[in-house]
């Protein structure tokens, strides 16, 4: 770039007008989360994790080798393919009833992604509303909020959990209205601390000099300032979720049989632990697996789309 001196007889206020190529190039957002996104490790296992997870369940009744309910007893506890006694019908095994390891597994995927996600819309819609409003209004709103996460806080969510479920009964849907009623107090928590914060900016004294009312500020200011913290804690409650109908489950008063629940997987195992550990062992890893990516792709977002350090 030559910038040509400035002739003796310019006057002094004379501009030097540059070329426009020597303007650096702008990026979108989409192109710097793109670019951060590709060099974030932890994103990109979480992705992989998850999206073959995702994929698998929805893809169950197309890669499945067996039908999931099947039985037959005359073929029960068949160990997997790197046992000696494996069978190349049944690469993960059998049950005790005798029904497909592998296909089950399969089938359990849907079962895990289907209460984690739910509750997680459940609860994210609950303790979002909670904490928007009472991190705009503040006051009175904000103290009657307080006092409502403060008392969920004093409930303990697995025996809640446990004496909801007992009372009312075990099934799918109790499980993720359960898991859904209980794990909104992050959110709350979370959103109201974001919303102080966006409160606060210039943006929104100037909607509000506007003329804009309460309900079109929180949706076009607010919300879409504070989406990064809800996908992270989205991502976090989740796994929470998941984790939690593993363990209703594996207790009785989760997901009920013959449904392919990891965790009901795991409880019905139990008892042949010690002879073939395997029928605990796989459904084990796979939960660990899955609750591991959605960790890993939450985080990876959070890094992601963090403000600080864009470039």
């Amino acid at each position: 770039m030559t910038v040509r001196p400035a002739s003796p007889l310019a006057p002094a206020s004379a501009e030097v007008v540059l070329p426009e190529t020597a303007l650096p190039p702008s990026r979108s957002p989409a192109a710097i989360a793109l670019r951060r996104g590709l060099s974030h490790g932890g994103f990109l296992i979480g992705a992989a994790i998850v999206g073959v997870i995702v994929l698998a369940a929805l893809a169950a009744p197309l890669i499945a080798p067996h039908d999931p309910y099947a039985q037959d007893v005359s073929r029960r506890l068949i160990p997997p393919f790197w046992h000696a006694k494996g069978s190349a019908a049944h690469w993960l095994g059998t049950d005790k009833l005798g029904r497909d390891y592998l296909s089950r597994l399969i089938y359990g995927s849907q079962i895990s992604l289907l209460i984690g996600l739910s509750a997680a819309v459940i609860s994210g819609v609950i303790g979002t509303t909670l904490g928007v409003l009472a991190g705009y209004y503040g006051g009175r709103v904000d103290a009657l909020v307080s006092y409502v996460v403060t008392t969920r806080l004093a409930m303990p969510v697995v025996l809640v959990a446990l004496a909801m479920a007992s009372l009312v009964g075990g099934s799918l849907k109790v499980v993720v209205l359960v898991l859904g009623l209980l794990l909104w107090d992050r959110f709350a928590v979370v959103t109201r601390a974001a919303t102080r914060q966006v409160r606060a900016q210039d943006f929104v004294a100037a909607a509000k000099a506007s003329g804009f009312g309460p309900v079109r500020i929180l949706a076009q200011e607010i919300l879409p300032n504070i989406l990064n913290a809800l996908i992270v804690v989205a991502t976090l409650e989740m796994a929470h979720a998941i984790l939690l109908e593993a363990a209703l489950s594996f207790l009785g008063l989760g997901v009920q049989p013959p449904l392919p629940s990891w965790g009901l997987m795991i409880a019905e195992g139990k008892q042949y632990m010690f002879f073939q550990p395997w029928v605990i062992t796989i459904p084990g890893v796979a939960l660990l697996v899955l609750v591991l990516g959605i960790n890993l792709l939450g985080d990876g977002v959070r890094d992601i789309t963090a403000p600080e350090g864009r470039n």
